[in-house]
């Protein structure tokens, strides 16, 4: 078999990549497990780890680091591509393919698949979900977000102490290019009535300049302060990000254009606020790339999951129960927080994302509701407490 990872990295995704490694080496129907560096590029290249030699301890330890241990890539593979991977294929007897990534890496992995039948490759593919945006149609919520939402209200806590400290406005840019899981989580900091984040903006909601000042204001005269979490998706009637407005335009090959790793957006309403509100103290940071693959905060239910998937997926195919698939994380109804793994095709998790739903938004445009919170709490786990005078 072949596993490769793909798309932005997590904290948890090496979960995955060792809960499937663990689960192969425990079947006698497999026999090379190769690991390709950099997903798809790795292939191409013949660029494979032999990942039966690693220990178990090596594994474990591989299992509880940050980021992808293989490497990664957005490399969304052509017809080309295909017939390469399949000569590689051949020469090395795959016949499992895993592709660990988000829905444009379930994407890659359907293209493949796809191209395999059509080339009369025998190959059965599946999907290993994995994206801290949270936005696969397939699952309920996915490996790789419950630790990055831990990151963002954690430090969305630190910095309503410091806002307490110093006064002013606090503008926090979160990932989240389409949905606004990530941002939302900023709500799981608040503990007492007064406790930022103050305003909370979505991807789902049209950004207004007006209503932001407004809102800001009010918060000002409320609260003396105001912390503000704003996705870098946020979108004005037109539909287009403002913050790839204010960015190169540089695009990857599925089409997405870059908004994270710039200071833009917070800088451009740091600059709204000072302008338009007559607010003296104004600061913004851009989280950006730290929610990934930061050591120390990953969620024991997010990096439980995680290896659970991995594993499931494993399974999945060696029971044959489909050739092209990906894993479902599925929520149970009861009360007590319960999760299943099903094997579904992989079309559910490919291409489109979904967006946070309308009844985790409150009325008002710049807040969650409390189901929101219910959701979110048993993925992100119990906050460091903190006390104020």
């Amino acid at each position: 078999m072949v596993v490769a990872q793909s798309g932005g990295p997590s904290m948890v995704i090496n979960e995955s990549l060792v809960g499937a490694v663990m689960a192969a080496r425990g079947s006698s129907r497999i026999g090379k497990i190769l690991g390709a560096r950099h997903g798809i590029v790795g292939i191409l290249g013949d660029d494979y780890v032999d990942l039966r030699k690693p220990s178990a301890k090596k594994l474990e330890a591989i299992a509880r680091t940050p980021s992808s241990a293989l490497g990664s890539c957005r490399r969304k593979p052509s017809a080309e591509d295909c017939k390469a991977i399949f000569e590689s294929f051949r020469r090395l007897n795959v016949g499992y393919f895993f592709y660990i990534g988000g829905n444009d890496s379930a994407d890659a992995a359907r293209i493949v698949a796809e191209e395999a039948e059509k080339a009369g490759y025998p190959l059965v593919v599946y999907h290993i979900p994995k994206t801290i945006d949270n936005d696969l149609r397939s699952c309920d919520h996915t490996p790789g977000y419950g630790s990055a939402a831990r990151f963002v209200a954690s430090a969305i806590r630190g910095d309503d102490l410091d806002n307490r400290a110093l006064g002013g406005v606090k503008i926090d840019i979160v990932m989240g290019r389409d949905a606004g899981f990530l941002t939302a989580a900023s709500a799981l900091a608040r503990v007492r009535e007064d406790d930022g984040p103050h305003l909370i903006y979505l991807p789902e909601v049209p950004f207004s300049e007006a209503k932001f000042v407004r809102d800001v204001k009010a918060a000002m005269k409320r609260f003396g302060r105001c912390v503000c979490a704003i996705s870098e998706g946020i979108r004005g009637r037109d539909g287009v990000p403002i913050g790839a407005k204010l960015g190169t335009g540089e695009t990857d090959s599925h089409g997405n254009v870059q908004m994270s790793g710039t200071g833009a957006l917070g800088d451009s309403l740091a600059r709204l606020l000072k302008e338009k509100a007559k607010i003296k103290r104004v600061r913004a940071d851009t989280f950006g790339y730290l929610q990934r693959s930061f050591p120390g905060i990953v969620s024991e239910t997010d990096r439980t999951e995680a290896r659970a998937a991995g594993a499931a997926a494993v399974a999945a195919a060696l029971a044959g129960r489909l050739t092209k698939g990906t894993i479902a994380i599925v929520r149970g109804r009861s009360r007590k927080y319960k999760v299943s793994y099903a094997p579904v095709p992989i079309e559910r998790a490919a291409k489109h994302t979904r967006s946070l739903p309308r009844e985790y938004i409150a009325q008002n445009g710049h807040d969650v509701t409390a189901a929101f919170v219910e959701y979110a709490r048993p993925l992100v786990g119990k906050l460091p407490e903190c006390e104020i005078l």
